[in-house]
C-alpha cells in the first residue's frame, strides 16, 4: 500500500489564505465600506460640528453683545431710576412746600377776607355816622342822602342774608330823606359870605358928597371994566363956594367917629356870621333876627342910593324871607340796625 506522503506546512497554508482571502473580500469591502462611511460620518460630524461651533460662537458673540447692550441699558435704566427718584424727591419736597404754602394761602386768604369784610362794615359805619353828623349839626339833607347811597352801594356788593335788615332800614331812611323838603344850606351859607365879603366896601351915608355946582357961566364982557367990580365978583365967588346949603333926604344921618365907624361895620359883620351860625343850627329864630338887625343897620347908617348897598338889601330881605327851620329827618332806624349787626357779630367772634 501507498502511503501518501504528509502536506506540508506551506502547501496547505496557501490554498487556507486563498480561501481565507475569497472569504474575506466582501468583508474587506464592507470593512472598507464601513470606514469610508465612519471617515464621512465623521468628516459630516466635524463640518456639522464646525457649523455648529461656529453658529454657537456667533450665537455667544451676539448673545455677549446683547448681554453687554442688555447691562448698558440697565445701567442707563438704573440712572435714570436714580435721577427720577431724586427729581421725585425733589417733586415730593416741592409738593410739601406747595401745600405748606398753599394752607398759608388759606390762612392769609381767610385773614384778608376777615379783614376785608371789617373794612366793609366800618366803610359802612363810617358812613352812617356821616350821614347822622351832617343831619344833626348842619341839616345838610343832601350830603346824608349821599353817604347813605354810599352804605347802600357796599350793602350791595357784600350780599350777605345777615345784612337783610339794615339795607332795609338803609332803603327805608333814604326814601325819607328824599321826600323831605329840602333847604339849600350851601346855597344860602355862600350868599351870607359875599354879603361878609362887602361889609368894608358898603358906604355909609355920613360919607355922602353933593354933586359940585357948575360956577355960573361968566355974562359977555363981565371980565372987563371996572377991576374992582372984578375983586369983588371973585370974593364973592370964593364965599359961596365956603359955604354950602343942600336939603337932606333923612335929615336924621348919624354922624359917626372913625373908630365908630369901624365898630359899625365889624358889628354888621358879626351879625352876618351870627346868621350863618343860625343857618347851620337851624335856628330860625336867631337866623331872622340877625338879618333883620342887619338889614336895619343898612338902611339907618348906609347910603341907600348905591348901588351895592342897594344890592346887599335885597339880598338880606330874600334871604330873611328863605325858610330855614325845616324839621330834618332822622336816621334812627338805620343806625339801630347797625348796632345790632355789630352786636350779632361780636357773639359770632365769641
Amino acid at each position: 500500500m501507498n502511503e501518501s506522503a504528509p502536506e506540508s506546512p506551506q502547501s496547505s497554508a496557501a490554498p487556507r489564505r486563498g480561501v481565507l482571502l475569497r472569504n474575506a473580500g466582501p468583508a474587506l469591502w464592507i470593512a472598507a465600506l464601513a470606514v469610508a462611511f465612519a471617515a464621512w460620518q465623521w468628516y459630516d460630524s466635524r463640518t456639522e460640528s464646525g457649523a455648529l461651533r461656529q453658529e454657537t460662537a456667533t450665537k455667544l458673540a451676539e448673545a455677549d453683545a446683547q448681554a453687554r447692550g442688555s447691562r448698558l441699558v440697565a445701567e442707563q435704566a438704573r440712572e435714570a431710576m436714580a435721577a427720577v427718584q431724586v427729581k421725585l424727591g425733589v417733586l415730593e419736597s416741592r409738593l410739601a412746600e406747595s401745600q405748606n404754602r398753599q394752607i398759608a394761602l388759606e390762612a392769609l386768604y381767610q385773614e384778608l377776607s376777615r379783614n376785608r369784610d371789617e373794612w366793609a362794615y366800618s366803610e359802612i359805619e363810617q358812613s352812617l355816622a356821616i350821614a347822622s353828623q351832617q343831619l344833626a349839626l348842619a341839616g345838610n339833607v343832601k350830603a346824608a342822602l349821599i353817604a347813605l347811597q354810599t352804605a347802600d352801594t357796599r350793602l350791595q356788593r357784600m350780599d350777605r342774608p345777615q345784612l337783610t335788615a339794615l339795607r332795609k332800614a338803609v332803603a327805608s331812611d333814604i326814601e325819607r330823606l328824599k321826600a323831605a323838603p329840602h333847604v339849600d344850606t350851601l346855597a344860602i351859607s355862600t350868599r351870607l359870605d359875599a354879603l361878609i365879603a362887602q361889609v368894608d366896601k358898603l358906604p355909609l351915608a355920613m360919607e355922602m358928597r353933593p354933586q359940585p355946582e357948575q360956577p355960573p357961566a361968566a355974562a359977555p364982557g363981565a371980565g372987563e371994566g371996572n377991576p374992582w367990580t372984578r375983586f369983588w365978583s371973585n370974593v364973592w365967588t370964593e364965599l359961596r363956594g365956603l359955604i354950602r346949603v343942600q336939603q337932606m333926604d333923612q335929615p336924621d344921618v348919624a354922624l359917626l367917629a372913625p373908630s365908630q365907624a369901624f365898630f359899625l361895620r365889624e358889628n354888621l359883620r358879626l351879625r352876618l356870621i351870627g346868621a350863618r351860625l343860625a343857618l347851620l343850627a337851624r335856628d330860625a329864630t336867631s337866623y331872622k333876627a340877625d338879618l333883620k338887625a342887619a338889614r336895619d343897620w343898612l338902611n339907618r347908617y348906609y347910603d341907600t342910593r348905591n348901588s351895592n348897598v342897594e344890592h346887599a338889601l335885597a339880598m338880606l330881605r330874600n334871604l330873611h324871607d328863605a325858610e330855614v327851620g325845616i324839621a330834618v329827618p332822622e336816621i334812627n332806624a338805620t343806625l339801630e340796625a347797625m348796632r345790632n349787626l355789630r352786636a350779632a357779630r361780636e357773639r359770632g367772634r365769641r
